[in-house]
């Protein structure tokens, strides 16, 4: 009778959420908007970029613009070694060693989030 009652109670709980776990039909219509926005045309992901002062931009003969600009490696680095040896530095005796991986990895997100500037550019 144990077994009984757990079955129907274990399946009275999970009929309910095989519903949300499904995917929306091809034909709906998120699910063509959902992939334009997110991918381009050749199917690549598309993540938009913050834009500087030192960014080219124009615009192309289909009308679309587009821009050349820094990636960020230049920050990434000063910032890895800079932390580095702040890390270093800040650590105790013993934890030398997690001390400048903690910073470079630490300075090196800050320094490549700083180099990348404030405007977007996809």
């Amino acid at each position: 009778m144990r077994k009984m009652v757990l079955a129907i109670s274990l399946t009275a709980i999970a009929l309910p959420a095989a519903p949300a776990l499904a995917d929306p039909p091809p034909w709906a219509p998120a699910h063509g908007q959902r992939a334009q926005r997110i991918y381009d045309s050749d199917g690549r992901y598309i993540q938009p970029r913050r834009l500087t002062r030192n960014d080219r931009v124009w615009r192309g003969r289909d009308g679309r613009y587009y821009c050349r600009r820094d990636n960020g490696t230049t920050g990434l680095v000063i910032g890895a070694a800079l932390g580095g040896l702040l890390g270093n530095q800040v650590a105790g005796k013993g934890d030398k060693t997690l001390g400048t991986i903690i910073g470079a990895v630490g300075g090196g997100l800050l320094g490549r989030s700083i180099d990348r500037g404030d405007l977007k550019c996809r």
